[in-house]
């Protein structure tokens, strides 16, 4: 298990009454999930494969537990053998548990220049990981629907985190009546606010509903917390999450 020491970056973000710590080092609040702590047994504990149309990785996980170059304690990698050459969806990694409103925090770590992954929302709304790139496709989008919030990175080699508040779709006789919305902060530094995700991009061998109607097709349906296998040597270090239940069409924390 990661043993973070001093919280690196972070952040108190007062909004009303709320404080929430924000930025990498936070540790989880005591109702969390713990989905990723560094040790080989949460790995397979809580994550499995997602059987997508592109799928061909085998378990167990072959995302490899390795020591966090930058701090102690030990990481896992997501470049899979089986996603070589940018094949997204041969080997990304999904929850067992599903969710619908939540809040989020994954630290990760680009080891070099271009490296590549993705944090999926639902297993449907992908959160960018991409080093150098800026537009409505590079890191920390809500991809293909706003210009990356790059400013905050912090560069490759180092750590950093993504602290999310995501309301699922909500639906009226089987019809979306309201679409997903999501609250960001990249590394303390809120970067999306309310924002609602009209669809799932990149097709079916992206995620739950990619090929549902060019991805407009959202259900009503939970889903896991994904993360991508590109084929690129990114890192990923205290991941957890806590299951909300958010009667309004308010993500802000």
């Amino acid at each position: 298990m990661n043993k973070l020491g001093c919280l690196v970056g972070l952040l108190v973000v007062s909004v009303g009454s709320i404080q929430a710590q924000t930025g990498v080092g936070i540790a989880p609040p005591a109702r969390a999930d713990i989905l990723f702590d560094g040790s080989p047994s949460s790995l397979s504990k809580n994550w499995i494969y997602w059987e997508g149309p592109r799928f061909a990785a085998k378990m167990p996980i072959k995302w490899a537990i390795q020591d966090d170059p930058v701090d102690a304690g030990t990481v896992m990698n997501s470049n899979d053998p089986a996603a070589a050459g940018g094949k997204y969806g041969a080997a990304d990694i999904v929850t067992r548990k599903e969710y619908r409103d939540f809040r989020l925090h994954v630290e990760f770590l680009i080891m070099n220049p271009g490296g590549n992954s993705g944090v999926y929302l639902q297993n449907r709304y992908e959160i960018q990981i991409l080093d150098g790139d800026s537009t409505a496709h590079g890191l920390a989008a809500v991809i293909n629907e706003e210009a990356s919030p790059y400013y905050p990175y912090r560069g490759v080699g180092k750590w950093n985190a993504y602290d999310i508040q995501f309301r699922a779709a909500r639906f009226e006789n089987g019809k979306r009546s309201e679409p997903a919305q999501v609250t960001m902060y990249f590394n303390g530094v809120k970067v999306h606010e309310d924002f609602p995700i009209q669809q799932v991009w990149g097709g079916p061998n992206s995620g739950m509903d990619g090929g549902n109607d060019g991805g407009k097709g959202i259900t009503d349906r939970p889903g896991g917390l994904k993360l991508q296998a590109e084929g690129h040597d990114v890192l990923y270090r205290n991941i957890w999450i806590v299951p909300l239940d958010l009667d309004h069409s308010n993500t802000n924390f």
